[in-house]
């Protein structure tokens, strides 16, 4: 089903224009669960801007300066200029509190890098079919990451789940015997409950095999994503979740044996 993004009709009007006049903003499509499923009202709109190799921080400034003076916008979340080596990432806000969820969401993830491979390759099975608004000289390919490379990835994610069960067992029970929860919970997360998640990831969707805990329900089988469900912290004391968790971790390095 198409997602329905008619709230950010003028965030589509604005780009569609911006990029017809700037000669550096090369490519603008959206992504996120506008292209991956799962859109509903409380979702963004998550917008990829390939702009000629350079000037990325240039033509960010340009578009959110554009929106800035052209649309209702609230404030703005520029993120660190070192967090992206070859471009820049901005949110925009068009509500003061947008978790108060008391209308649907108006925010906007821009994310601007350098036109190159490694951005305007899109494989449909990790990020989602893009809704393309411009690309006039046909940059945008829809085509699977490699195969190899992904492989290697999914190797070495088990290899060092192996590696780190005993430790990560260790760091996790010793913060719950010493009554450090904030810790104990952490831990817990990282290197138990966040590890199974990814040997899952690895057997059933290793396009997706970094993505965590997001997309949960949609990547994994039902009974698998209920019974990580059981599993998160607060459905039962950590000193009774690690021991099961820990087990889990055991049956699924095992079957990577197999």
């Amino acid at each position: 089903m198409t997602a329905d993004l008619s709230r950010y009709d003028d965030w589509l009007a604005l780009l569609r224009q911006v990029a017809a006049d700037d000669p550096d903003l090369l490519v603008v499509w959206v992504g996120g669960s506008a292209a991956t499923g799962g859109w509903d009202e409380w979702s963004d709109l998550d917008v990829e801007l390939l702009c000629t190799p350079g000037t990325t921080s240039q033509v960010h400034d340009r578009v959110v300066g554009a929106a800035r003076e052209r649309l209702d916008v609230d404030h703005v979340w520029q993120l660190p200029l070192a967090t992206w080596p070859d471009g820049r990432q901005s949110f925009v806000n068009h509500q003061r509190r947008p978790g108060a969820l008391a209308e649907p969401t108006r925010a906007v993830d821009l994310h601007f890098a350098d036109l190159s491979d490694a951005h305007r390759v899109v494989d449909v099975r990790r990020h989602g079919r893009p809704v393309v608004l411009h690309d006039p000289d046909g940059q945008v390919a829809l085509r699977p990451d490699d195969q190899a490379t992904i492989d290697a990835a999914c190797a070495q994610a088990v290899d060092q789940a192996r590696q780190r069960r005993a430790t990560a067992e260790w760091l996790v029970n010793r913060a719950v015997a010493r009554g450090q929860l904030p810790e104990a919970t952490d831990l817990y997360l990282r290197f138990g409950l966040g590890t199974v998640v990814r040997l899952l990831r690895v057997r059933h969707c290793p396009w997706r095999h970094d993505f965590g805990l997001r997309y949960l329900h949609t990547d994994l089988p039902p009974a698998e994503a209920a019974r990580v469900d059981t599993l998160l912290p607060g459905a039962a004391p950590l000193g009774e979740l690690s021991p099961a968790c820990f087990a889990w971790m055991d049956e699924l390095l095992a079957s990577y044996d197999d």
